[in-house]
């Protein structure tokens, strides 16, 4: 039986209860996200709790984090409650679209999202699979653009073959990539997932390429620098 808890620098996530456990995704997301100007922050489908966390170390933001599930809300709040940043992070357990159908006048600096539809979507493409994720990304996206302030981003980590279709459907709702990391999980392989943040400002996308692994358990060093302020043994 894998370990009911992963141990960083400054909390303890408990995943037991979850279906989406700890993993690489949901740390990049929490490590790559600008927040650096962030006094609100939204993080839809939190899950455990772990991308709040993370981006709660890196910023004196608010957080709601928001849950349809509610055993893993409950999970989510009790990790948040042991951490250092309770009383900054709020675990709202509501369907997105009901959440952002009722609370669209408020404005978050800071939006992410790392959708749970696109769980094992490597493994099994179908195309009946693909239009209900269009449908949700469409969802998804017409209420980031609701309960996104006029300067704020939106950070999102996809497969990698999902990204042109959810640029399209993003401009779509007046968002526009203004950065994109590609990441590597192993020296010469294609890139299979990416991190898109999107602004309401047309511009010149950044293209940035990560490596996670030089060898097997052999972290890069730019993943190291990026991920050093959580991981127990960076």
């Amino acid at each position: 039986m894998s370990q009911p808890f992963f141990q960083f620098k400054q909390f303890t996530v408990w995943h037991d209860k979850c279906a989406m456990k700890v993993g690489t995704d949901g740390v990049l997301l929490g490590a790559w996200t600008p927040v650096e100007s962030s006094a609100r922050i939204l993080d839809i489908g939190t899950g455990t709790g772990l991308v709040a966390l993370m981006l709660a170390q890196r910023c004196s933001a608010s957080v709601i984090a928001l849950e349809i599930d509610g055993t893993a809300a409950q999970q989510a709040a009790e990790n948040i409650t042991r951490s250092p940043w309770g009383s900054r992070i709020e675990v709202v357990c509501q369907d997105f679209r009901l959440y952002s159908n009722k609370n669209n006048s408020l404005k978050y600096d800071t939006i992410v999202s790392n959708p749970p539809y696109f769980t094992d979507s490597l493994k099994c493409p179908d195309s009946q699979r693909n239009t209900a994720r269009h449908n949700d990304n469409e969802e998804l996206l017409k209420g980031v653009s609701n309960l996104l302030s006029p300067n704020g981003t939106f950070t999102v980590v996809i497969p990698m073959d999902a990204s042109d279709s959810f640029k399209d459907i993003a401009s779509s709702q007046g968002l526009y990539p203004s950065r994109q990391l590609l990441v590597i999980t192993k020296p010469g392989a294609p890139p299979k997932r990416t991190l898109i943040s999107f602004t309401f400002i047309k511009q010149d996308c950044k293209e940035e390429k990560l490596l996670t692994e030089v060898s097997r358990h052999r972290y890069s060093d730019e993943y190291i620098k990026l991920t050093r302020e959580f991981y127990l043994k960076m």
